[in-house]
C-alpha cells in the first residue's frame, strides 16, 4: 500500500509538472484546475500512504531517512497546493512539484524504515517538532522557487526576449510577494519547531548533536532572510539571489552532516 501510494504520489507530482510546462509546447494557457487536480490526487494519496505506514509500525512516519524524506515531500506538495491555489498560479508548481517527487523517490530509495522512538517519542512536542520544522523546510523550498523564477523572468524582461517563459510566469511583484511571505512563514515555522525540540530534549534527556547542527544552520539562514526583508528592507533581486543562497547552504549542510554524523542513519 504504502509504496503504491509513493508511486501514484510522484507520478502526479510530475504530471502537475508537466501539466503547468503546457505553455512551452504551444501557446496556450496552463490548464490550473487540471494542475490542482493532480495535485490533490498526489498529495492525498501520499498522505494514505504514510498513514498506511503508521499503522503499520505503530509510530508517526517522521524518524529515520526515509520516513522523514517523504514527510518532508508530502509538506512541501501540501503546501504547494495551497499557495497556487490561493493565488490562482500554477507556474511554481513547475520547481516545486518536481522537488517533491525526487524527495519521494529518494525517500523510497532510502528505504521506508522508521527508527525506535526513545522514551517519551510519541508526545505532542516530538511530534509538533517534526511538523513545525518541516513545514518551515518547505516554506524555504517555496521561497528559493519563487526566488529562481523571480531571476529567470527578470532577465527575460532585461533581454527583451517575450518568450514562452514570460507568457508562463507570473508578474515580478507576485513572485517577490510569494518569496516574501515564504520567508517569514518558514522563518516562524523553524522557529516554533525548535524550540519545541528544545523543550522535547529538555524534558526527555534527548538529544541529537548532528540535528542541532543543522537545524541552527538552517534557522541561522531563514532568519537572514527574514531579518534582510523586514528590517533591512531588501530589493526584491538581492531577496530572491538570497533565498537561493540560503536554501542551497541547508541542502548542502545536511549532505555534509549526514556524511560525518557517527550514526547516519539516525539523523533526518
Amino acid at each position: 500500500m504504502t509504496a503504491i501510494a509513493h508511486f501514484i504520489a510522484t507520478t502526479c507530482y510530475l504530471g502537475a509538472a508537466a501539466l503547468a510546462a503546457a505553455p512551452f509546447a504551444r501557446p496556450i494557457k496552463a490548464p490550473l484546475r487540471g494542475v490542482l487536480a493532480v495535485l490533490a490526487i498526489g498529495v492525498i494519496a501520499h498522505a494514505a500512504g504514510l498513514v498506511a505506514l503508521a499503522r503499520e509500525v505503530g509510530q508517526a512516519p517522521v524518524t529515520g531517512l526515509g520516513p522523514a524524506l517523504s514527510s518532508a515531500a508530502l509538506v512541501l506538495a501540501a503546501m504547494l497546493f495551497v499557495i497556487e491555489s490561493l493565488a490562482r498560479e500554477v507556474s511554481l508548481t513547475l520547481v516545486a512539484a518536481p522537488l517533491a517527487a525526487l524527495l519521494t523517490v529518494a525517500a523510497n530509495m532510502a528505504g521506508l524504515v522508521t527508527e525506535a522512538e526513545p522514551p517519551g517519542g510519541r508526545g505532542a512536542w516530538f511530534v509538533a517538532h517534526i511538523a513545525l520544522s518541516l513545514a518551515g523546510l518547505a516554506a524555504m523550498a517555496t521561497a528559493s522557487a519563487a526566488g529562481t523564477m523571480y531571476l529567470v523572468q527578470r532577465r527575460e524582461l532585461r533581454s527583451r526576449r517575450f518568450g514562452p517563459l514570460f507568457r508562463l510566469f507570473p508578474p515580478l511583484q507576485t513572485l517577490d510577494r510569494v518569496n516574501h511571505v515564504s520567508v517569514i512563514a518558514g522563518w516562524i515555522g523553524l522557529t516554533l519547531g525548535i524550540l519545541m525540540g528544545l523543550a522535547y530534549s529538555v524534558s526527555f534527556h534527548q538529544s541529537n548533536m548532528p540535528q542541532v547542527i543543522w537545524a541552527l544552520g538552517a534557522w541561522a539562514g531563514v532568519t537572514a532572510l527574514a531579518l534582510g526583508r523586514v528590517v533591512r528592507g531588501w530589493e526584491a533581486r538581492r531577496a530572491a539571489v538570497a533565498a537561493n543562497a540560503a536554501f542551497a547552504g541547508v541542502v548542502l549542510l545536511w549532505i555534509a552532516v549526514r556524511v560525518l554524523a557517527s550514526q547516519p542513519g539516525k539523523f533526518l
